[in-house]
């Protein structure tokens, strides 16, 4: 055990649906946070929870030296049978519209707060020692504390589904950057494209970041687009489902009153046929949700607006990079954000493991998400009979 940090560290665990009890120290740590996370955002987190947030708990690190200062969370479930058996373990806490399971850690202290908080799971007699960290960045601060946590009490990890997905990060000019980013030819078929939906009426790229009525009007536009493309057909556009609808648009209002959220568009007379959703935690964004106009996909209203979402973080100071939200090898943004967010689903074993049984295990996980990509194609491949 850490004798520092069990001296000078306290772990609670709370339910999620506590979560105005301890907002306030939680939107402090947000702009602490060695890794931003949009997604743990309290004014997010508020709007998800009754959605995706059942049976989710709360670890909260806090430093006892006063005042007392939240320098830990990571939300997690319970799964008691994850592989048919009962073999309890924890979860990190990521849904379908909260893709980064990045817990937040105080900068100052990111080390000893992720061993304060294993040193806890450890010692917890009601909880699993097995614990699965879906998306967690497999690079930088948050992996490494990891890495030392783990390594200091023998600990074991291995990782699934790494993968790299686009990311905007510029360094250098940041002015030239989509000219270097991009090939001239492609970069002179866009902008023709762009004037010939400017020939057809008056096109204007705006952003609404205030005013509720507006902001609201950006979100509903959102919503209409996405449900009118490929994920309305398929039946998992935000729209179809009421309790996602209210979410996303209580999440985007909530997040905007803080200035952590903007929705972009593009119209043609006044009519969205192309939306971008951006969020922003500390110095970070992420461009969480693109929806555009099926009708004028041979312009790329969806590509146009992305370069003006693109230039203004570009010219933003205050970001330093964004993530894409996109899946790996995206055909559009993955050549346009050169950049890329290393993530992987990690598994782990917070007490000392028997190395033969962490490796069966892996075992397990691997034949569990092979089985779950087999039932995806097959569900894939009936859909089009």
């Amino acid at each position: 055990m850490h004798g520092t940090i069990e001296s000078g560290f306290r772990v609670e665990l709370k339910r999620l649906d506590e979560l105005a009890a301890f907002a306030p120290e939680l939107r402090d740590l947000t702009a602490r946070a060695v890794a931003p996370n949009a997604f743990y955002e309290p004014a997010f987190m508020a709007a998800a929870a009754p959605v995706f947030g059942r049976g989710v708990m709360a670890g909260l690190v806090w430093r006892r030296a006063m005042p007392r200062q939240l320098t830990g969370f990571f939300p997690v479930a319970i799964e008691q049978r994850r592989y048919g058996l009962r073999m309890p373990m924890l979860v990190g806490w990521t849904h379908s519209y909260g893709p980064l399971g990045a817990p937040l850690v105080d900068r100052d202290c990111a080390d000893a707060a992720v061993a304060a908080w294993l040193d806890h799971i450890a010692a917890d007699p009601t909880l699993p020692k097995l614990m699965l960290m879906p998306y967690l960045p497999a690079e930088g601060a948050v992996a490494q504390a990891f890495d030392a946590a783990l390594a200091h009490r023998d600990g074991r990890s291995e990782h699934f589904a790494l993968h790299r997905r686009a990311l905007l990060a510029p360094t250098g000019d940041r002015a030239g950057y989509l000219d270097h980013a991009m090939p001239h030819k492609k970069r002179k078929e866009l902008r023709r494209l762009r004037k010939r939906l400017a020939e057809i009426g008056t096109l204007t790229s705006t952003t609404i970041a205030k005013g509720p009525t507006a902001l609201t009007a950006a979100v509903l536009d959102f919503l209409a687009l996405e449900a009118s493309g490929w994920k309305g057909r398929a039946g998992t556009a935000a729209k179809g489902n009421d309790a996602v609808h209210c979410f996303v648009v209580e999440a985007v209002s909530a997040l905007a009153a803080e200035g952590k959220a903007s929705v972009a568009r593009l119209t043609l007379d006044n009519r969205a046929i192309a939306a971008i959703v951006t969020l922003r935690s500390g110095d970070e964004a992420w461009c969480w949700k693109i929806a555009y106009d099926e009708g004028f996909s041979r312009a790329s209203p969806g590509v146009q607006l992305l370069l003006d979402v693109t230039d203004d973080l570009l010219a933003d100071a205050g970001i330093a990079r964004a993530d894409s939200c996109a899946t790996p090898s995206h055909p559009m943004i993955d050549h346009i954000w050169r950049e890329r967010l290393a993530l992987s689903d990690r598994l782990m074993c917070v007490a000392k493991c028997d190395p033969t049984l962490f490796a069966h295990l892996c075992r397990m996980e691997s034949l569990r998400r092979s089985a779950i990509d087999k039932l995806k194609w097959l569900r894939g491949l009936l859909r089009r009979t």
